[in-house]
């Protein structure tokens, strides 16, 4: 998808907005996990999640290659919307966002905090972007997709960071929600001709993605009526799904009880608050402990943008309602 130069170079366009972010080995996972762990976290960026990295690389494009453009629509269960608020409005650009019904309060509010002109439509993400993309010609905005090349180069630079860094890395867990993530994670590890083994992770409820390999084809589930927002996709991007459908070598389906779990171990062995998307590759891991102990293994912590009542309620041992 990318070469090295590529990535390299969208790697100093980021690193000039915000630094690398944190890869660290935390002692109690590797106790609890049986492998040794290197989490990636992207919790620690600006905006709270990785979805700041493609926000830098596609608007710096798009004000290159249309300098009329005057403002972006996009539609995000939260940390798309604020990726893009942050980067479109420090440009100068109107940004437009929507996002369901059922969106998080908190991711909301940050949006609008980032400068996002918040529209609040339907039942689920899909309606969302419906909504967004008939915007988008009616008030002469730029649609941002869910998946855009550039958007990808820039989340690239994640994996980038983490496999330049830890050539010993054998596993690498990675969140699937419109597949940026995990579609950068394979840039990077083959760019780098890395040796790495990429492991997608979705929630039970939302299998679009897993069912779709499977089948050779895109797959829709009727819902995503899942806590992990950032997975909570019921439809695969086709472009995203041609990449890890032939790079990732499995992909493994959690439950929103493994992903409580996985959130309350974050926070007991780092001491790191973590989102349902970022704590499902750490739930996979769990899944899988058996086959990986002893191994070396990466997971991506994606996101720590998780509400206070959600919080509350999974560290005294529950699991949040959808």
């Amino acid at each position: 998808m990318f070469d090295l130069r590529e990535i390299e170079a969208a790697a100093r366009l980021v690193h000039r907005n915000m630094p690398p972010s944190a890869q660290m080995r935390w002692p109690l996972l590797d106790r609890a996990t049986g492998a040794q762990v290197i989490v990636k976290h992207e919790n620690h960026n600006p905006t709270g999640a990785f979805k700041v990295r493609g926000g830098i690389t596609f608007i710096d494009w798009l004000t290159r290659t249309r300098p009329d453009v005057t403002g972006i629509v996009t539609a995000t269960r939260g940390n798309h919307g604020q990726s893009q608020a942050r980067a479109a409005t420090a440009a100068g650009l109107r940004a437009v966002v929507y996002v369901p019904e059922s969106n998080s309060p908190e991711k909301n509010a940050a949006m609008k905090a980032w400068g996002a002109e918040l529209r609040i439509h339907g039942t689920d993400f899909e309606t969302a972007r419906e909504a967004a993309i008939r915007a988008a010609g009616e008030e002469g905005l730029t649609v941002v997709p869910p998946f855009h090349r550039e958007l990808v180069r820039g989340v690239a630079t994640y994996g980038w960071e983490l496999l330049s860094a830890h050539p010993e890395i054998e596993v690498l867990y990675v969140p699937i929600g419109c597949g940026s993530g995990i579609c950068g994670c394979i840039a990077a590890r083959d760019a780098l001709r890395h040796g790495a083994e990429i492991v997608g992770v979705v929630s039970e409820a939302a299998q679009g993605a897993r069912m779709s390999v499977a089948a050779g084809q895109a797959i829709s589930t009727d819902t995503a009526r899942t806590f992990a927002d950032g997975i909570a996709v019921r439809t695969p991007v086709r472009e995203a799904l041609e990449i890890y459908g032939r790079g990732a070598a499995r992909i493994v389906a959690v439950s929103d009880d493994e992903v409580a779990e996985a959130i309350r171990l974050y926070w007991t062995a780092t001491h790191n608050a973590t989102e349902g998307a970022g704590a499902a590759p750490l739930a996979a891991l769990m899944q899988e402990r058996e086959a990986m102990a002893g191994r070396t293994v990466a997971v991506i912590n994606c996101g720590g943008n998780i509400d206070a009542d959600r919080m509350a309620t999974i560290l005294t041992g529950g699991t949040p309602a959808p």
